[in-house]
């Protein structure tokens, strides 16, 4: 994947979505100060919010099938299934080992889940079963993410050719010849219509739109062209917004227009996922559909802004950690969107073909996963005044690494229906 997409145009938004565009990005001395009067409420705010919970209950793959989301990380001797070395479809920005990270144990532990087990992605088998095959990743960057691990491994047995690309790598799909069988990321933050308003520089020039009540055509558009689908919502909707319906502002979330109504994230997000599954539920076309859950970060001691980072070389131990307020929310409204869309298809032969992907629980065991510092190559010499001073992505996560369990979970949901 090299190094042409920049890594800033989906990287962590602002907490609660104060600011779009490239987030170190400020305005005049007024701006300044108001910004960082917001931000330092924000991170009470967190701070207040945040406390030991037990997470949403993972729903099981199949009735009387292995719960594959809920179990542990155990050591894995043997390594992951492919290197930064071995694959070239890595972005540089998760290149973790090529810039320049020193520890290697996060690289050595694989998901096992409780009662059964998970078996390692097997590209040959995964490719045979797809042939003729499409599949369609819809969301952000954290599937574009999950692309780059999902491509390393099925490199093992076939290298792909990319056969399209945006002007912005943003939207890319990649052809496996032998097979027949292609894989497509569609970017589309949102899921719905938006208005985005960001130069060449990533800086945002006005506040994003979003019309609430009109899914975005770049995926609805390819809808029918694929048989599997992931789809999943993310940070974004954490982004300051205005919000549209029926071609009139009815909101907003943080807007710098004071005389609109603050509607909030969790109302964009619960309107967002019940247009998403009504859309889905009414196609005539009837792909096998992945609903994947919110990704959690793991910033410690602050957030990207004040110095927070990610700095732990090993997995959280079940019950250790602190799930936040916005972790809960967003997950809620998750299962909610979720089970109203399986109710109302219970009864057909559609039930089975939308599915949960509920890679929460066993990605918030690992804070030792994400890219942190090691997004960029720089001097990490032993006192170098830059290590402190890097901005630490506690979001994205490095490849090889924890991700490509959620590749072998998708192996295991698609070929085990």
């Amino acid at each position: 994947m090299g190094s042409r997409p920049m890594w800033w145009s989906a990287s962590p938004p602002l907490p609660w979505g104060r600011g779009s565009g490239k987030w170190w990005a400020m305005g005049g001395p007024v701006a300044l100060k108001a910004v960082g009067f917001l931000l330092l409420a924000a991170l009470l705010f967190r701070v207040l919010c945040s406390f030991p919970s037990s997470p949403a209950p993972a729903l099981q793959v199949t009735k009387g099938k292995c719960n594959l989301f809920s179990g542990e990380w155990i050591p894995n001797p043997s390594g992951p299934a492919y290197t930064n070395a071995s694959c070239r479809f890595i972005d540089d920005h998760q290149n973790c080992i090529m810039n320049g990270r020193p520890d290697k144990v996060y690289l050595r532990w694989k998901w096992k889940p409780y009662g059964c087990d998970l078996p390692p992605f097997d590209a040959v088998r995964f490719l045979d079963s797809m042939r003729n095959k499409a599949w369609g990743l819809i969301g952000d960057s954290i599937l574009r993410n999950q692309v780059q691990s999902l491509l390393c491994l099925l490199s093992k047995a076939e290298e792909p050719i990319e056969v399209y690309h945006d002007k912005e790598f943003k939207n890319r799909r990649w052809h496996f010849q032998s097979y027949n069988f292609t894989v497509s990321i569609v970017w589309a933050p949102f899921l719905i219509k938006s208005d985005v308003f960001e130069n060449e520089n990533g800086i945002s020039t006005s506040e994003i739109q979003l019309h609430l009540d009109i899914l975005d055509a770049s995926w609805t558009s390819q809808y029918e062209s694929f048989d599997y689908i992931i789809v999943s919502g993310g940070q974004w909707f954490l982004k300051t917004a205005v919000y549209w319906e029926n071609g009139v502002v009815i909101g907003c979330h943080y807007s710098q227009n004071k005389d609109l109504v603050e509607l909030g994230f969790e109302h964009l997000y619960r309107k967002t996922l019940q247009k998403v599954f009504s859309f889905i539920i009414s196609a005539k076309h009837k792909p096998v559909v992945f609903f994947r859950t919110w990704s959690p970060d793991h910033f410690e001691n602050g957030e990207w802004f004040n110095g927070g980072s990610c700095n732990r070389e090993l997995p959280y131990k079940r019950g250790e950690y602190k799930e936040g307020y916005i972790e809960r929310v967003m997950r809620q409204i998750e299962f909610e969107a979720y089970n109203k869309a399986v109710a109302a298809l219970r009864g057909s032969d559609s039930v089975d073909r939308l599915r949960l992907m509920d890679t929460y629980s066993l990605s918030y065991m690992r804070p030792d996963g994400h890219v942190g510092p090691y997004r960029t190559p720089y001097p990490f010499a032993k006192g170098s005044k830059k290590a402190t001073s890097v901005p630490n992505d506690c979001l994205h996560w490095c490849v090889p690494g924890p991700i490509d369990a959620w590749n072998d979970i998708v192996m295991k949901m698609a070929l085990d229906r």
